[in-house]
């Protein structure tokens, strides 16, 4: 359809005009079929708003008339491309609903996933690049695993002298942080803690990354303080899973 085609849709996030594509490609086609039609076989696509779509085509071929050599052969190209596109997309959806049900059965998903912004596929990941639980004894080991506590460059009589770690998880990294900068989107204390460490002059990232540390400390109520039911034949000590469930169930 060309430059006006473009403006007309964002390709990127709108998959009834690319779903429109695999049908019609050029500005001549699409006048030829009109509205009605257009509609009617998006709608059969279960294409959301098929009558918008099917005018705001209309009205982008509408400024188009010129005919271009190999129009034809580009057209089935971008038919091709956009069919494996949607096919993509479907097969990612699928892939993500796997990775939804499997996390779902793992003893610890209804806690994690309790946690802010911590979805399935977070969770999923967190349950991975964590590994076992009982690896860390307190909050502050998880923590210093994904590089969220500074380590000390103390020298001499030099102390206090805090630095960010080189050496941690740049997975589980990752896992904290997304879960902390989604968890600030609502109100309540996640966000109320984030703004405050704004208002101290934090960067934006400084203070996500405030978050997450908080978020990987005791801050879950009383009833929710107990102990993680882990797969190893291994049990530690009662206190010590009390411990790694406020270290990694905590909000």
């Amino acid at each position: 359809m060309g430059a006006s085609r473009c403006r007309a849709f964002d390709y990127a996030d709108h998959k009834g005009a690319l779903t429109l594509l695999t049908r019609h490609q050029t500005p001549a086609a699409i006048r030829r079929h009109g509205q009605a039609r257009l509609t009617a076989w998006l709608k059969g696509r279960k294409v959301r708003n098929p009558d918008a779509v099917a005018a705001t085509a209309l009205q982008a071929a509408g400024t188009q008339h010129a005919t271009l050599p190999g129009q034809e052969v580009a057209a089935g190209i971008v038919a091709d491309i956009a069919t494996q596109i949607l096919a993509l997309d479907d097969r990612l959806k699928h892939v993500d609903e796997q990775i939804r049900r499997t996390f779902r059965t793992h003893p610890q998903a209804h806690i994690i996933e309790s946690l802010p912004g911590m979805g399935p596929i977070l969770g999923a990941e967190f349950i991975v690049t964590a590994g076992d639980l009982g690896a860390y004894a307190d909050a502050g080991h998880l923590a210093s695993a994904a590089g969220l506590v500074p380590v000390p460059r103390d020298s001499g009589r030099r102390t206090g002298n805090l630095h960010r770690p080189k050496r941690y998880s740049r997975r589980l990294r990752r896992v904290f942080y997304l879960s902390a900068q989604t968890s600030i989107i609502r109100e309540g204390p996640n966000r109320d803690y984030y703004l405050k460490k704004r208002s101290e002059r934090c960067k934006h990232i400084q203070a996500v990354i405030a978050l997450a540390r908080r978020r990987v400390g005791p801050m879950g109520p009383p009833a929710r303080r107990q102990a993680f039911h882990l797969p190893s034949t291994h049990r530690p000590s009662r206190l010590r899973r009390h411990l790694i469930w406020r270290a990694c169930g905590s909000r």
